[in-house]
């Protein structure tokens, strides 16, 4: 309620007012005047009626906020349901992530994996069930070290069949397994705080170049600062523009759309669709959407590989060996679902003029769908730690960082000179940034600079992508480790791609995560003689959780999901960290992240009708455009009615990935056990990790905000 001023203030209004707000859209506000002073300070023979009045509106208050409190368990409770009934979707419709032939990463090593983990999980069981009996039968200790001094009080003639068996168990426990099981824990622990260490450094970086306002400016010539007419935006090198694709008809028309609208000088830019999809529909629908801005005017190709081999870095550079493009001097990718904005090459383009030692330009990601489901949302932290942080500090500091693959701009005189693209790994992107990097060239990092781009809605579309994206990078290690030892780099920028680009970042974090929270900690809680302090297990990762979450303010709500999901997602990247290390199957495996298209839905019927709105400056085009738009409109209508059938099968065919359910109840056993242990911490901790499992295993986290 406004405050009101005037004499008549203190005649209408007595006391504080009290403004009690219903959530449900049903209720209309209540507003409730607050007693006075004086009428809780009445002489014994006051007014009933006053405190009549006083007791019903107090009355009214609290039935009011108990049908608050009562509208908040409905909502939970209908959350339940909810969550309840998606489960029983998957369970009932659900097909296993080992039924699906070629798609999974690699059968033989999952199953490898799955196997260990079941094996592990029955004998918790076993365990568990031999705990629960000693338990009742009195070994119930909160220090692991009175079991020792239960046995040696004890004579052991005493001792009845069960509790010989029980004690010559704890002596195996103490004599063989904890020793090892505290040294393998001692080591992750160190390993944790090294990577909380750099974690907190990087923070602090970005801190800096917040308070001190750093941002990479473009340099100007001289001529420019001394002539009034002379001014950056007169800088319009030749730009080339690559669109690599595979098989991606939900986002083709958007990237393509967004591409020729480009604010630069025709005749000097070049676009290339490099088109790699096995699909005819797909290869017909992206090259009339090429005739289409032909006919408009843009500078845009079509190209179509006979051979695909290499996947998208054979595809790049088969592109570079044309000879239309010998004559460009920076060339830039867009994967097919970003849409750069017009004045994208102004922003980045000048940073290269005046400084021949820059070889990149990279703009950080948008997404539209950030906020489809709870893994976007749980995405959409990660990588705004990845862009704000860790991207902008190397670049400010170090003048490196991994290339994305996507929304930057490269001189091309660099790659020619760093050896091109190569086929060798699957992260392509990241192995010419650091051969650029042996070179002796710099990077920029645009945190400013925007490109919208696409989430993986689904886990399974994101499980293979972070499969490439931890694989690939192992690729590369062994692969470049000795051109590393060999260039003519600094020691300290040796130092900083061995230990801290590859090996703590890319190694060390996926293990050590996978190691600790799904091995080490079930194990103690069957072997509490190797103990795991509770802040390695609750207080540092929720700190760092802290720290992750703060580029992303609103995302804050869901601070303790993403803790507990990235614990989850160290099953996946352990494996694929393992896969590329030791060359396996499944590391040169390359699966086209699954676009839904979303952000195109609307822009759809804007490419369209846009052939109408503009003017026609060639009477003999007119008619092609007219069939056009009426081959466009049929198409519109074959793609939504396939989307929908898209939809309809993906309710009938949702994924169950039994690696993560089996770790989910081994988690959740390990938490049973927590129990006769008396450890709160750990037992809170395992048993929302094991619910974590459990809902990634049966893939409610990808299900749809309605």
């Amino acid at each position: 309620m406004a405050p009101s001023f005037g004499f008549w203030a203190k005649k209408n209004h007595r006391g504080t007012p009290v403004i009690v707000k219903m959530e449900n859209p049903n209720w209309s506000m209540v507003e409730l005047e607050g007693p006075l002073e004086e009428d809780f300070l009445l002489s014994r023979g006051g007014n009933d009626k006053v405190r009549g009045k006083n007791a019903k509106q107090f009355t009214l208050v609290l039935l009011l906020r108990a049908h608050r409190a009562a509208g908040c368990l409905t909502s939970i409770g209908s959350a339940m349901f909810g969550l309840a009934a998606a489960v029983r979707r998957r369970l009932v419709s659900g097909r296993t992530d080992f039924e699906t032939g070629s798609e999974i990463e690699n059968s033989k090593v999952k199953r490898r994996i799955y196997a260990f983990i079941k094996a592990f999980l029955c004998l918790s069981l076993l365990l568990l069930g031999f705990e629960i009996a000693a338990y009742f039968k009195g070994w119930h200790f909160g220090a692991p070290d009175l079991h020792l001094q239960r046995l040696l009080s004890t004579p052991l003639g005493v001792l009845g069949i069960f509790d010989g068996l029980y004690s010559k168990w704890v002596m195996v426990r103490v004599e063989y397994i904890a020793p090892p099981l505290q040294f393998l824990t001692n080591v992750c622990i160190v390993l944790f705080l090294i990577q909380s260490v750099d974690r907190l450094i990087l923070s602090l970086g970005c801190f800096w170049i917040r308070v001190k306002k750093i941002k990479p400016v473009p340099k100007q010539m001289v001529g420019d600062i001394e002539s009034s007419n002379g001014n950056a935006e007169d800088y319009f090198p030749m730009v080339l523009v690559q669109i690599p694709m595979c098989n991606e008809k939900e986002v083709y028309q958007q990237s393509i759309g967004a591409i020729c609208n480009l604010d630069w000088p025709r005749s000097n830019l070049l676009i290339q669709v490099l088109d790699d999809s096995d699909d005819p529909t797909t290869q017909w629908l992206i090259k009339e959407e090429v005739h289409k801005w032909q006919q408009e005017g843009a500078p845009i190709v079509y190209r179509h590989r006979v051979i695909r081999d290499g996947y998208k870095a054979g595809n790049l550079k088969s592109a570079m060996s044309c000879s239309s493009v010998k004559d460009y001097e920076f060339v830039t990718i867009f994967d097919a679902d970003f849409q750069p904005t017009p004045d994208f090459l102004k922003k980045t383009v000048p940073h290269f003029r005046c400084n021949e030692e820059l070889a990149l330009v990279q703009a950080r990601w948008s997404f539209v769908n950030k906020d489809e489901n709870l893994l976007t949302r749980l995405q959409n932290i990660n990588l705004t730690f990845h862009f704000e942080v860790e991207q902008q500090v190397n670049g400010v500091f170090l003048n490196f960082f991994g290339f994305n693959g996507t929304a930057g701009v490269w001189r091309i005189k660099a790659l020619e000179e760093s050896g091109g693209w190569m086929e060798r790994t699957t992260v392509e992107d990241m192995d010419i940034a650091v051969r650029a990097h042996l070179h002796g060239w710099k990077f920029i990092f645009l945190n400013d600079v925007e490109c919208q781009c696409e989430l993986p809605e689904s886990y399974e579309a994101y499980r293979k992508q972070q499969h490439r994206w931890h694989s690939g990078p192992m690729q590369l290690f062994r692969l470049c480790l000795p051109d590393i030892i060999r260039s003519k780099i600094s020691v300290w920028k040796k130092a900083n791609l061995i230990f801290l680009f590859f090996l703590l970042r890319k190694l060390i974090l996926p293990f050590y995560s996978f190691t600790l929270f799904c091995i080490i900690l079930p194990m103690t809680m069957f072997v509490p003689e190797a103990e795991l302090p509770a802040w390695v297990v609750c207080y540092i990762p929720a700190a760092m959780s802290f720290l992750n979450i703060i580029p992303a303010p609103k995302s804050f709500p869901f601070i303790v999901p993403y803790l507990l999901f990235e614990n989850t997602m160290s099953v996946t990247k352990f494996n694929a960290m393992v896969s590329g290390l030791f060359q396996l199957g499944s590391s040169y495996e390359w699966v086209v992240t699954k676009k839904s298209g979303r952000s195109s839905e609307g822009d759809l019927e804007s490419l369209v009708e846009e052939p109408k709105k503009q003017p026609q400056h060639r009477g003999a085009s007119v008619p092609n455009l007219d069939a056009m738009e009426k081959e466009k409109e049929s198409l519109l209508k074959q793609e939504q009615q396939r989307k929908k059938n898209d939809e309809k099968k993906k309710k009938k065919h949702n994924r169950i990935y039994t690696k993560e359910l089996a770790l989910a109840f081994l988690l959740l056993t390990a938490s049973a056990r927590s129990l006769l242990s008396e450890q709160g911490i750990h037992f809170y901790f395992l048993l929302f990790q094991g619910i974590s499992f459990l809902l990634v295993g049966l893939d409610v986290i990808g299900e749809q905000v309605q």
